[in-house]
């Protein structure tokens, strides 16, 4: 993905006949450092913009090629004819099998549309792809061939060379243009990639904001915008040569085509349910056309295609460490919570010391009573009055109704006052803006005891319908609870309010787990690299949950605990 970027982002950065190569670097840098500047605003405000200006591109290309076609030399034409193919691989041997790898840069670029797939329909696709993209690109390609055969001087700048005067300098401006939007576009991907990875528990804890309400996939990470635009920046001014960087990027599209090719066969199989003759004809066919242009880049490896395998290697070491930590303390953290068991054999007032106020206990688990709880108390026997075990969980919706947004239920018997609360937001709902987060819940658990209360001295049927109502809106429960007479609040309901809110006026105190991983003794080196160093090294520089929760910090308890791999 990095090197789609690089070259799509490098596309003006060629052997230009009017500009020297220094002035095109910094032509170039001053358009990526732009264009990483604009990426905080989205890009749904100048998205409009992105389709007239690519398809001016492929209509300019296709319109010049054609004329070239004409104006040069329209036997150029015969080279579809496929016997050509043979006699050129016969007559050039060796080299005209490595020569693949320069050939693959014809339709590198292209892939780009597919980077989009979650933004656009895949019908959308296939019907631009069909009448624009492709016969454009054949024009394009066709009509400098015919330019080359009269002008064999001018093969590095064929492209800049074969443009009409009248119209060179309109024809550069679109093809900055170009080369931005499908920078843009490269960049969105990387980030709907790295997002998904982060759903999937593959990659560190990034800051996600979203710049649409109406598209779920229109996202901004400033942290991997800006090591974007280094890396971009570095490359471009690093290698100053076009064909160092159309080696990196053909290793690394043949690479993904090829993985691509591979990944689909369990898709196939397993999603698609598709009859194994079908999926062998599909391998087939993909890989003897991907296998030779994958032979061919491999000798391009010392000549800047080594680029894209050194960050791929980065990327997946970082993330199959992350991942592989972030799994192993997870099951650690379920299999050592508390039991029920365990919890009731403490007594009521849970062999402990109650100190006014509330407790917030942060836990990813949405069952059972999490190992830092038991922690905590082991080390120090006090707790407050009454605890919460909060648990939040993205949603993959616009914004979750405030109504809708706390799940209370009760932990244990009500003279523990133990609750868990699954909290809910939507992809636009920012924790760090609920200002009023600790009056919102404490208002959920006074609604849950009234509630809990109410439907005590329900029937059966009545507390089935109830509950019914309840979970499409707890507002329509209490009003129709209202309305038939049925609202009582019973002297013990009264009291244990009266309690909830000398609690809250004794303080809120939020507790978060601070979870150290460590590799055994017993380890092996690479083990302990892994966890001691790389995902340490991770932990550190990602984004702490008291931040992502944005607890204050005059009212945070971190509980510290370590667990060995």
């Amino acid at each position: 993905m990095l090197i789609w970027l690089l070259s799509a982002s490098g596309g003006i950065k060629v052997n230009h006949p009017k500009m020297s190569n220094d002035v095109v670097v910094l032509v170039a840098v001053v358009i990526l450092i732009g264009l990483f500047s604009l990426q905080h605003c989205g890009t749904d405000k100048v998205g409009w913009l992105f389709a007239p200006i690519v398809l001016l591109w492929f209509l300019l290309i296709g319109a010049i090629g054609a004329l070239n076609i004409w104006k040069y030399d329209s036997s150029v034409l015969k080279a579809f004819y496929p016997i050509y193919i043979y006699r050129y691989f016969r007559r050039r041997k060796r080299d005209s099998w490595i020569s693949l790898g320069g050939i693959l840069l014809s339709i590198t670029g292209t892939e780009a549309l597919f980077a989009d797939l979650c933004h656009f329909p895949v019908l959308a696709i296939q019907i631009s792809f069909t009448l624009i993209v492709f016969p454009c690109l054949l024009l394009a390609y066709t009509g400098q061939a015919a330019y080359i055969i009269h002008h064999n001087g001018h093969v590095s700048d064929a492209f800049y060379r074969s443009i009409p005067d009248g119209v060179y300098w309109p024809m550069f401006i679109v093809a900055t243009a170009a080369a931005i939007v499908a920078s843009q576009a490269t960049i969105s991907a990387t980030f709907s990639i790295i997002k998904q990875a982060h759903a999937l528990g593959c990659f560190p804890r990034v800051k996600v904001v979203h710049t649409s309400k109406n598209f779920l996939g229109q996202i901004y990470i400033p942290d991997i915008n800006w090591v974007l635009m280094i890396l971009c920046i570095a490359v471009t001014v690093g290698f100053k040569n076009q064909s160092q960087i159309g080696n990196a990027y053909g290793t690394a599209v043949v690479i993904v085509m090829v993985v691509t090719t591979f990944l689909m066969i369990p898709i196939m199989l397993l999603v698609w349910r598709s009859h194994w003759i079908l999926v062998s004809i599909f391998t087939t066919l993909s890989l003897s056309v991907e296998l030779p242009y994958l032979s061919a880049v491999l000798f391009k490896i010392d000549q800047g295609g080594w680029v894209p395998l050194v960050i791929a290697a980065a990327f997946l070491v970082v993330m199959y460490v992350w991942h592989y930590c972030t799994v192993k303390r997870y099951e650690l953290e379920v299999h050592s919570r508390v039991s029920m068991a365990w919890m009731l054999g403490l007594g009521p007032s849970l062999g402990l010391v109650r100190v006014p106020g509330i407790g917030f206990v942060y836990t990813e688990l949405a069952s059972g009573v999490p190992h830092i709880f038991s922690h905590f108390i082991t080390n120090l026997p006090a707790i407050h009055s009454v605890v919460v075990f909060i648990c939040i969980k993205y949603l993959p919706v616009y914004t979750v109704p405030l109504e809708e947004r706390f799940l209370v239920k009760r932990i244990g018997p009500k003279s523990f006052h133990m609750f868990r609360c699954v909290t809910r937001y939507g992809y636009k709902d920012l924790h760090k803006k609920d200002d009023d987060f600790e009056k919102m819940l404490f208002d959920s658990l006074s609604l849950f005891v009234r509630l809990e209360s109410m439907m005590e001295g329900y029937s059966d049927s009545d507390e089935n319908s109830l509950q019914a109502t309840q979970v499409t809106d707890k507002s329509i429960a209490l009003t129709a609870a209202r309305e038939n007479g049925n609202w009582q609040t019973s002297n013990t309901t009264s009291d244990e309010l009266e309690f909830l809110n000398r609690c809250k006026e004794a303080g809120v105190v939020h507790i978060l787990g601070n979870t150290i991983v460590r590799a055994r003794r017993n380890s092996g080196i690479v083990n302990k690299i892994a966890v001691d160093y790389i995902y340490a090294f991770l932990r550190r520089v990602c984004r702490e949950n008291s931040v992502i929760f944005n607890v204050p910090h005059e009212s945070l308890l971190n509980v510290g605990q370590m667990f060995y791999v």
